[in-house]
């Protein structure tokens, strides 16, 4: 199958489930031509596909709930039920059970996409080696640590707080985005979880993501004690590893109540809709967000750390991912990263040649 037909073919599924948009398809389509980190990001379904060919050896690895689409770009902030600012991945779209070597190989991926685009200035072996080290410590430790911003993670906190995400830039393209007039059901689950004093809410249609982008994203802005508040609902649809299934089970909800967390009380999914808070640090943070100055090999040690976090919800797998994590030592990340690093270039330079 090539790019072309496995894109087409997962459009048309998700467009019996849910809808899509066609002009942001549209968009999509021209983002995922421009080049092949947001290509990266833009087709897990394909992923799945080169994995088992290109890594066979990582495909039989032992299987845990794990994130699936995780890439550099999938961490973001949100507050807890305390107010605290917490960092960590963002979003969990395609959860379901997969080989845990999954999540880190497409992680490592999309960092030596980032390195080849200038996105990231590290090194491609340190950079998979940052990711391990950091996986392999909390694994191995299994208590795993919520990356709380508050006093602890002083480096971590300096990077979410960058001027990129100031409050001003981040309210004036929320509100610049399309006035829509969503399904009554949507409008009524937005409604609930805004504050009970706001005025009447005004909703837009958000265009964001990569992966998810194409189905509708709608969002209530409303006033509350001076300043505005926003909630968007996201239709879900069934994860992709396995392929494209009408009756797979969603597991955004679960993946998160079994990780080590500190969740954000406002994420919920109901009626098949992601619902969640908007707020300038209550989002997703791209790498152009970020300082201009950063400590990468720490950021991307993290973002190991962060995910063995979640595959610590897993706990009938841990000792044998433990046996496993072991007997593969310390270079098959880079190269597993580099055959799909690989495998992803080519399928990007077919797809814009088509």
């Amino acid at each position: 199958m090539t790019i072309v037909t496995a894109t087409s073919a997962y459009e048309r599924w998700a467009r019996r489930r849910i809808g899509l948009i066609g002009a942001d398809i549209v968009v999509k389509h021209r983002r995922m031509h421009d080049a092949a980190f947001p290509f990266l990001r833009a087709t897990f379904y394909r992923w799945c596909e080169l994995y088992h060919d290109a890594c066979p050896h990582l495909a039989a690895a032992p299987k845990l709930l794990a994130v699936g689409d995780l890439h550099i770009e999938n961490f973001g902030t949100w507050r807890d039920a305390e107010g605290r600012l917490i960092w960590g991945i963002n979003d969990f779209d395609e959860a379901s059970p997969m080989p845990y070597t999954v999540d880190l190989v497409r992680l490592a991926t999309s960092a030596l996409l980032a390195k080849r685009e200038h996105r990231l200035s590290i090194g491609a072996r340190q950079a998979t080696a940052a990711i391990l080290k950091g996986y392999r410590a909390t694994i191995e430790r299994g208590d795993g640590r919520p990356f709380v911003l508050e006093e602890n993670n002083p480096e971590l906190r300096a990077m979410a707080m960058g001027e990129e995400r100031d409050p001003v830039r981040f309210w004036a393209k929320l509100t610049g985005f399309r006035a829509v007039s969503p399904p009554r059901p949507v409008r009524a689950m937005i409604a609930r979880r805004l504050p009970e004093e706001n005025g009447a809410p005004r909703y837009v249609h958000r265009i964001a993501g990569l992966g998810s982008l194409g189905r509708a994203r709608y969002v209530g802005i409303a006033q509350s004690d001076g300043g505005l508040v926003a909630r968007e609902a996201k239709p879900t649809l069934p994860p992709v590893y396995g392929g494209l299934r009408a009756d797979a089970e969603t597991y955004y909800t679960a993946i998160i109540a079994r990780a080590v967390r500190a969740p954000d009380p406002f994420v919920a999914v109901e009626q098949g809709w992601l619902l969640r808070r908007l707020a300038p640090h209550c989002t997703r943070i791209e790498l152009t967000e970020l300082p201009k100055r950063q400590d990468e090999r720490l950021l991307l040690e993290a973002m190991g750390a962060e995910t063995a976090n979640v595959h610590l919800g897993s706990r009938e797998a841990l000792a044998a991912l433990r046996r496993d994590l072991k007997k593969r030592g310390t270079n098959w990340l880079y190269h597993a990263a580099a055959a799909m690093a690989e495998a992803t270039l080519k399928d990007w330079k077919d797809w814009r040649a088509s």
